[in-house]
């Protein structure tokens, strides 16, 4: 355990980031997850609404450095290439 003033404000610190980020992390796998659930349902309206939403998350955790900046493009392009491909067939 912390020994010092100094150490015991940054263990606090480090336990209210460690709970922020997981939290974002897991907003950003909860959008990513409602896109694929719309596009595997089949409902293009519902998909290109779902992913509309995703993408500024996406982007945020991206910014934010929760997930590298290729990753986030990544995700993005793989769900925009299956709702393409959803609303061309």
């Amino acid at each position: 355990m912390a020994n010092t003033a100094q150490a015991k404000k940054r263990a606090r610190q480090a336990e209210k980031h460690r709970a922020q980020n997981a939290s974002q992390r897991s907003e950003l796998r909860t959008e990513i997850k409602k896109t694929v659930k719309a596009l595997a349902t089949g409902d293009a309206a519902a998909a290109k609404s779902a992913y509309t939403a995703a993408v500024p998350v996406i982007d945020a955790m991206a910014r934010k450095g929760h997930i590298h900046k290729n990753k986030a493009a990544r995700h993005k392009s793989r769900l925009n290439t299956r709702l393409k491909a959803m609303a061309a067939g």
